[in-house]
């Protein structure tokens, strides 16, 4: 699989007697991980990279409150929109037991960034994400993919109508516009699988939390800015944040294969074949939070960020080795990747006889 394949559909081949078994090698390459201590906590970079974001956090608050009745405050707004989505990926890691040895421990501080800090529900992330990490780009099992304004399938895009239907069929061209959106979305669908019927853990602490954590900032916004200011910054803000959010988790799984509903893949694979990793070092590594290594933080799920590179060596020569398509692209490239497969997606929905699924078998 090359970096510019967009195979919306995953096509497995017959076991061979004289290829090793799939589990056993993932067993080896897990052992080779362990082996080089990847496994093992890093403390220290957690702590430093909390505490760096909040010294950002408190010199964007000092600024703030220092400019006054200015429009240089929308600056201020954007930079608050980079830390809240940088303490989101901290959030992210502590959720996948990356940060402390102890679950609670980790769940303590993954609760605490994401309700207190970042205004969303950490345990409607948890549900969602662990779903995604089991079945990533599954139908009707990773949540991901599942119809929210963007259709992923084919069968999502034909049900459309009306006004969703013209968004559809140009999706790929609205879809960093509609980021723009992903902010106020993600605090209202924290808020809404809150206040869903059912049991939730921790509903009424995150309720207290996040109500507090909004209401407050927006309180302090319109207290000490003008009216129409004040709705600039708070726009400014959740837009940042909802871009710079979507801009750096669509890039891993988007337009990589789709695995049909009931379909049975091993974990290797399935994990492999699904995800696209980005490159660009430790620069990359830092702007998106180690989702840049998304094979690997798949493979890997509790492997702290600064081991992710050397993981990545390590995956790299085992899919060779095993006749294991590895995808690996640029930022810029998978994005276009992205934009291609979701107008794909869009507009095959138009025409029955002519979908991605289609087109991909009519290729081969």
């Amino acid at each position: 699989m090359t970096a510019s394949t967009l195979g919306p559909v995953l096509r497995t081949r017959p076991r061979s007697e004289t290829r090793a078994p799939v589990t056993s090698t993932y067993n080896e390459l897990l052992g080779r991980v362990r082996s080089e201590g990847l496994l093992e906590r890093r403390r220290g970079f957690y702590i430093t990279m909390f505490a760096v974001l909040t010294v950002g956090l408190l010199g964007a608050a000092a600024g703030f409150v220092l400019l006054g009745d200015s429009w240089f405050q929308l600056l201020i707004a954007a930079a608050l929109g980079l830390i809240f989505t940088q303490f989101a990926f901290l959030g992210h890691e502590a959720s996948h037991r990356q940060v402390f040895a102890s679950g609670p421990a980790n769940d303590r501080a993954g609760r605490l960034i994401a309700t207190w800090l970042v205004g969303m529900s950490y345990q409607w992330w948890m549900t969602k994400h662990t779903r995604h990490h089991a079945n990533p780009n599954t139908a009707g099992k990773d949540p991901d993919i599942a119809f929210d304004t963007i259709s992923f399938t084919v069968e999502d895009a034909a049900r459309q109508r009306g006004l969703l239907a013209a968004i559809t069929r140009r999706q790929g061209y609205l879809f960093f516009p509609l980021l723009l959106l992903e902010g106020v979305n993600l605090h209202v669908t924290s808020v809404r699988s809150l206040l869903a019927r059912g049991p939730v853990e921790r509903r009424r602490s995150e309720l207290v939390a996040i109500g507090l954590r909004l209401s407050i900032f927006v309180a302090i916004v319109f207290l000490m800015l003008p009216l129409g200011m004040a709705f600039a910054f708070l726009g400014v803000q959740l837009a940042v944040f909802g871009v710079y959010m979507g801009a750096s988790f669509a890039p891993n799984h988007k337009g990589m294969p789709l695995l049909p509903a009931g379909s049975r893949v091993d974990f290797l694979n399935k994990q492999v074949l699904t995800s696209r990793n980005i490159r660009g070092g430790w620069t990359m590594s830092a702007l998106m939070g180690g989702l840049n290594h998304q094979i690997e933080h798949h493979l890997f799920p509790s492997m702290p960020r600064p081991h992710l590179r050397r993981a990545r060596e390590l995956v790299r020569a085992h899919c060779a080795a095993h006749d294991i398509p590895y995808t690996e692209t640029g930022l810029v490239t998978s994005y276009g990747i992205v934009i291609r497969y979701l107008n794909r997606v869009g507009l095959a929905a138009r025409d029955p006889f002519d979908c991605p699924a289609a087109a991909q078998y009519r290729r081969a």
